[in-house]
């Protein structure tokens, strides 16, 4: 038997080490969140949600994607802290939480400092 070993491409040896450097939290919780928005699945199930509460069968019928990757989209979007869900039976019903939305704004605009580089707006001159 031979066996060949595969080197790593530059590009994989790039993102090992970038994730290798500590992050600080407060950048991995906005990362949480982009990564959670990056999808456009998830950008679907989002603009859904936003129109009322719906259950996983619903979302499903609705996204066109399978059951299972509908469940898996909505656990990342429930991971990142954008929707809620609560079990009645066998169904899984799923709730846009629009507060997150407004925080998340918030506090990314905190963490990267745009809130203080933002100027107010300049005051009329005086005649």
């Amino acid at each position: 038997m031979e066996y060949f070993l595969l080197s790593p491409s530059p590009a994989r040896v790039r993102s090992t080490i970038a994730n290798a450097v500590l992050q600080p939290d407060e950048l991995r919780e906005l990362r949480l969140v982009h990564k959670a928005l990056a999808d456009v699945n998830r950008l679907r199930i989002v603009r859904r949600l936003a129109q009322a509460e719906a259950t996983v069968a619903e979302l499903v019928s609705q996204v066109g994607l399978s059951q299972p990757l509908v469940s898996w989209h909505v656990g990342r979007l429930r991971a990142a802290g954008l929707i809620t869900t609560r079990r009645s039976g066998r169904e899984t019903f799923c709730r846009l939480r629009p507060e997150a939305f407004d925080a998340f704004a918030s506090r990314q605009a905190d963490i990267l400092g745009i809130a203080a580089a933002v100027d107010p707006e300049p005051e009329p001159a005086a005649s």
